[in-house]
């Protein structure tokens, strides 16, 4: 039976490799309720095009009609999607890996939608310019199963790749690989997942998925999050953004407190990052206005 953290051999796994699978994470009935949850938000986004922006597509490859690809801010959108922001195996692992003033920054669901799932090309999800000495990386929650022809595929250890490798390697693959669809690059790894399974995956890692051309549907949510001090030093959000969603993170966790499908007997994570990022309060049973705060509304200036 799994712990409350991960243990130290899959701490160190992630650290020379840049991504862990944790199978089984989130099961039963919270597993349920955030399928249950993210159809129906699959479905709304699918029924037409919608004009919201948190809503994003891509060309359906068969099709070629606007197909949906991504959801973004969805724990704003969900309540099943805060109480899942509160997981405190997932809170004690963000903990170990990245130290105790953490923050969530991104929240999305990504998808590949049957028969017209969007490709995902070789990528990394940002630059080392917005890295500081601690990891920054996804909690990636599959709703659906994940095979050869739907999963992320990955370079175990380029994240720790210089940038000149990283361009190199790109040049070499991506549009290779985008036009054969042949994600078996050399040393590339496919993560296959099954619904409740967890990845973690640091924002270097090189990865990338296949359209999908197969009957099945996969979601993804991702959950990123980084520490507060780096978001202080170099963004890419102004400090302002990191009370906010330290904010966001407390009414996760009590979200989950109050949730009548969460064990009585779990044991709830307890948030104390480190000075000066201890401030931030929150009582019990107060609600949020928003769990959204836009990134666009955050940015920091570029550097002069």
């Amino acid at each position: 039976m799994r712990g409350t953290v991960i243990s130290d051999d899959e701490a160190q796994f992630f650290a020379d490799n840049g991504f862990l699978i944790i199978r089984g994470a989130v099961f039963g009935e919270e597993l349920r309720r955030i399928q249950d949850a993210m159809l129906r938000l699959t479905e709304y986004g699918s029924a037409e095009v919608r004009a919201d922006s948190d809503f994003a597509y891509g060309i359906g490859h068969k099709s070629g009609a606007k197909v949906l690809k991504r959801v973004e801010y969805v724990v704003d959108k969900s309540d099943e999607m805060k109480v899942l922001m509160g997981n405190p195996f997932i809170l004690n692992t963000v903990e170990k890996l990245m130290g105790s003033d953490f923050i969530p920054t991104w929240d999305s669901m990504v998808l590949k939608l049957p028969g017209e799932g969007i490709i995902v090309p070789w990528h990394r999800d940002a630059g080392t310019g917005q890295v500081g000495d601690k990891p920054i990386f996804n909690v990636d929650f599959y709703l659906d199963e994940a095979d050869e022809s739907t999963c992320v595929w990955v370079i175990p250890g380029s994240h720790l790749w210089s940038l000149e490798q990283t361009s190199a390697w790109l040049a070499e693959h991506r549009e290779q690989d985008k036009a054969t669809e042949d994600f078996r690059a050399s040393g590339a790894v496919p993560a296959l997942m099954q619904p409740g399974d967890v990845l973690l995956h640091n924002i270097l890692i090189l990865h990338g998925s296949p359209s999908n051309s197969s009957s099945n549907l996969r979601r993804v949510v991702y959950y990123e999050f980084r520490t507060a001090h780096v978001e202080d030093e170099i963004g890419p959000h102004i400090p302002a953004y990191i009370p906010l969603k330290q904010r966001v993170l407390l009414a996760c966790i009590d979200k989950r407190r109050q949730a009548s499908y969460i064990s009585a007997d779990e044991l709830q994570f307890s948030y104390h990052p480190m000075p000066p990022y201890d401030g931030i309060t929150l009582d019990r049973g107060e609600e949020l206005p928003t769990y959204r705060y836009a990134h666009t509304d955050f940015w920091r200036e570029p550097a002069a």
